[in-house]
């Protein structure tokens, strides 16, 4: 968008403000852009800040925006309430739930009390969930979210055409990872679960970004939290934190398997199939829409793909792909 575009809207935003805080004195300071069009901006009013949404039609759609900020803060989870909207112009008012995300918290010492607020209230929203209310992720946008993989992070970012054996390859994984992803639980997902969209507050976790929720895998959350793509954590750490929530998901009778093994195994091929996806993403959002900033994160979740490759002996072929690809001699690993 060019800036003459950028702040018409800015001006047009501020206008509707006026109306509708009814003229009180206010200031705009930026809050964030995020990965798309929309920005955030924080309104600062004498006694309080709220937050209002810059969501440009035909772009964005503040639709879902509001319509699952209902339905997962009625649900019990903690999100921003909706205190005006202009659909049509793509303006939202909305409580402010604070500048302080999990990712800048996070430390050996915060992170178990973190993790905790986080899984019980992933439990709350699980808990609520009922067919049909969003759309199902379901194998052709699981499909099509890995197709990402090779469009743009394989052809565009490393300029490697694949030849047919490898395209099968992929083909297989993707066919293999749908059918465990499918066959999991079926729950509310949040769909981006993880350290920026994670607020430290009072009610806690103050939960953001939610707009995209789908009806899908119950493990697809756990793995945007545990396996972020912004911090790392020792396996022990994931596995004590997973065992937790999975105890809790027990015992409050959400469709989690009986045995953790298995648990453990489908939050893993969950999260292959979120980090083929991922690496897709970042890299279109580098070449396609140049922000670079993602660049730096794909290393680490790559490292996840290869390491869930390397344990289960279904998804070596992968591993041999990813091999080839960087010119890498394979590693020996254990399987089971």
């Amino acid at each position: 968008m060019n800036n003459l575009h950028t702040d018409n809207r800015q001006q047009a935003l501020t206008n509707w403000l006026q109306v509708e805080l009814q003229h009180s004195a206010f200031k705009l300071t930026t809050a964030s852009a995020d990965a798309s069009f929309r920005r955030y901006f924080r309104v600062h009013l004498a006694d309080k800040t709220l937050i209002a949404m810059d969501a440009p039609p035909p772009h964005e759609n503040c639709e879902p925006f509001v319509r699952i900020a209902k339905l997962f803060g009625n649900a019990g989870m903690h999100v921003p309430k909706v205190i005006a909207q202009d659909l049509q112009h793509g303006f939202l008012l909305l409580s402010d739930l604070g500048d302080v995300t999990y990712l800048s918290q996070l430390n050996d010492d915060t992170a178990p009390r973190l993790y905790h607020d986080a899984n019980l209230a992933l439990i709350k929203l699980q808990l609520a969930s009922k067919p049909g209310v969003l759309p199902n992720y379901d194998e052709a946008l699981l499909t099509r979210e890995m197709q990402l993989f090779p469009d743009w992070y394989i052809t565009r970012h490393l300029n490697i055409t694949l030849d047919e054996k490898q395209q099968e390859v992929l083909h297989k994984t993707f066919a293999l990872l749908n059918q465990n992803v499918l066959a999991q639980g079926q729950v509310y997902v949040h769909r981006d679960y993880h350290s920026r969209n994670l607020m430290v507050c009072e009610d806690n976790p103050g939960v953001l970004d939610f707009q995209d929720a789908v009806y899908g895998a119950i493990t697809y959350d756990l793995v945007s939290l545990l396996k972020d793509a912004y911090i790392s954590w020792d396996e022990e750490k994931i596995i004590d934190w997973l065992v937790r929530y999975w105890q809790i998901a027990k015992k409050q009778g959400l469709p989690v398997s009986e045995d953790f093994s298995e648990f453990y195994r489908d939050f893993e091929y969950m999260g292959a199939q979120r980090h083929i996806k991922v690496l897709g993403i970042f890299a279109r959002l580098y070449h396609r829409d140049g922000k670079d900033g993602y660049l730096k994160d794909m290393p680490l979740v790559m490292e996840y793909l290869r390491k869930v490759c390397e344990r289960y002996i279904e998804l070596k072929p992968l591993l041999r792909l990813l091999d080839s690809l960087e010119n890498k001699q394979a590693q020996v690993g254990y399987t089971f």
